[in-house]
């Protein structure tokens, strides 16, 4: 058996897991919608907490389940971190509450692609088990649209007929991938991309503060696409793109070389450098195409990214010539890694390519 942990489906890589967190920010519209349902004793059975990814689903999630479990008494979603039930949740111990996550296959212990109908039954399992002691039980299903088939009907089932005392948390990056049937049993609370100053207070809770306005200007309110970034060099990645075209229409084919052998690098825990390095230049071109519409970014992603982008981008028709690269660069990448061509020379070749572009 292996030493290493093993892997979290529902954690970002290089971050602390939700459950860890000890404070819910920028969220203060579905807390506040959560706590009036709770307070007027209209406790929904099953709520589904949606958004963009990164927006602080899973931590939401937590926070609900730590309040519910401890009690409920505090006027917010805080719980002290030194509750016992919050201990035994951050240990995964607390017998009140089930996980249902994307499992590890046990051969070759990674992650399976889908939550199966397995999981469920666990599911229904823990409820059947935990009714003869009583009191509130929660689950969190994280995320609930990676439910196979067979896994969706099963936990159909379950919320047509919901367990006493039982609150179900369904994550979903997707809702619409959920069984209609399904969302119109829930209540939801939408999550909406972190605006930069909660960037700031969630960046400054990691450790991050000191990059907090690039990376918040580069992740689009995602938290957990910020923490991509940084734990994958992504800042200096984007530099380098810049850099790339602060010559445009010219390009230092070296350069150009040297950023496209790093798409080569095999993915590991904290991710897939190709897939880094294409959602960079897809940020690069869409915040060109903006550029040229409304004006340089503000604050810059990248030292120079605005008088680079001002360049490059001077006026609508050049927004919308960045617009249709994007567009093209996308369809590329898919393409490209459908049939398994070599990262490295796919990457160069969209660079060559973007480079290739009218001059305007």
């Amino acid at each position: 058996m292996s030493d290493e942990p093993l892997p979290e489906p529902d954690r970002v890589p290089g971050a602390p897991h939700p459950r860890e967190a000890a404070r819910i920010i920028g969220q203060d519209g579905a807390v506040a919608d959560f706590l009036a349902a709770a307070q007027a004793h209209r406790l929904h059975h099953a709520w589904l907490i949606s958004g963009p990814r990164g927006t602080g689903k899973a931590t939401l999630a937590w926070g609900i389940a730590k309040w519910l479990l401890s009690g409920g008494a505090t006027p917010d979603l805080t719980t002290p971190g030194e509750d016992p039930t919050v201990r035994r949740m951050r240990a995964l111990s607390e017998p009140r509450l089930h996980l249902v996550r994307r499992p590890v296959d046990e051969k070759t212990l990674r992650l399976r692609a889908e939550i199966t109908v397995d999981e469920i039954r666990r599911l229904q399992g823990f409820f059947h088990m935990s009714a003869a002691e009583g009191g509130r039980r929660v689950a969190i299903i994280d995320a609930a649209d990676e439910m196979n088939q067979a896994a969706a009907n099963a936990l159909l089932k379950l919320l047509e007929e919901p367990p006493q005392d039982a609150t179900l948390l369904l994550v979903a990056h997707q809702p619409a991938r959920l069984l209609p049937t399904i969302r119109s049993r829930c209540r939801e609370l939408r999550l909406h991309p972190l605006c930069p100053e909660d960037m700031g207070r969630v960046l400054q809770d990691l450790g991050l503060d000191h990059d907090a306005a690039r990376l918040s200007a580069l992740s689009g309110g995602s938290i957990g696409e910020a923490l991509r970034l940084a734990g994958q060099d992504g800042l200096a990645l984007y530099q380098h793109i810049i850099g790339l075209f602060a010559d445009y229409p010219r390009m230092d084919r070296r350069a150009a070389a040297a950023l496209a052998e790093r798409a080569a690098g095999r993915a590991g825990a904290e991710g897939d450098p190709f897939d880094l390095i294409v959602t960079l230049l897809d940020r690069f071109l869409t915040r060109a195409a903006r550029t040229g519409l409304l004006g340089a970014p503000i604050p810059e992603a990248a030292e120079g990214e605005a008088e680079v982008l001002s360049r490059v981008a001077p006026d609508p028709a050049a927004a919308r010539l960045w617009a249709g690269a994007q567009a093209e660069l996308s369809a590329r990448a898919r393409a490209g890694r459908a049939v398994n061509l070599d990262p490295s020379a796919l990457v160069l070749d969209m660079l060559i390519g973007l480079a290739n572009q009218p001059a305007v």
